[in-house]
């Protein structure tokens, strides 16, 4: 009777080049990861920035004035740019919202005006930070006149976006 002797199995070198070809296309997977985790939260970002304009528009239905909108307080806008702020930064807080100052872009809610928000009794505008904005030092502005955009500025009181 003979014997067959066949060796099995994969050779050091072949599982070498298959380990690297893994790591290489993990790589690019996890670089492509990262760039659409920031347009993720850049999108839920002007979700939530957007969502105020409605929230502001109840909110002007009882006393007939935007004045107030932006306060802490139950029915103003102040959740919705809280919730803007936390796509920011897990750690945001309400308290950091600037009110009636000059925006400060942040891609980390670093600024206490990376979320501004500005009113009178006629009008609003507010504006959160974006992660990654087109252009440089953006972020998304919404006002009481129906404006929904990407704005690098809003002045100190201003209630229009620029």
């Amino acid at each position: 009777m003979k014997k067959l002797s066949f060796k099995k199995g994969f050779t050091l070198i072949e599982l070498l080049v298959v380990v690297a070809i893994i790591g290489i296309l993990a790589s690019v997977v996890l670089a492509s990861l990262n760039s659409a985790r920031t347009k993720g939260s850049d999108a839920a970002i002007k979700a939530a920035v957007s969502g105020a304009r409605a929230q502001a528009e109840l909110f002007y239905d009882t006393p007939q004035s935007y004045a107030g909108v932006c306060a802490i307080a139950v029915g103003t806008i102040n959740a919705q740019l809280l919730n803007a702020g936390q796509k920011l930064v897990s750690n945001f807080a309400a308290v950091n919202i600037a009110i009636g100052t000059a925006y400060a872009w942040s891609a980390t809610g670093a600024t206490a005006a990376a979320v501004t928000c500005h009113e009178n009794g006629t009008a609003w505008a507010a504006i959160a930070s974006l992660k990654s904005p087109v252009a440089a030092n953006g972020g998304w502005c919404v006002d009481s006149t129906g404006a929904s955009k990407e704005s690098t500025a809003l002045a100190i009181n201003a209630v229009v976006c620029p």
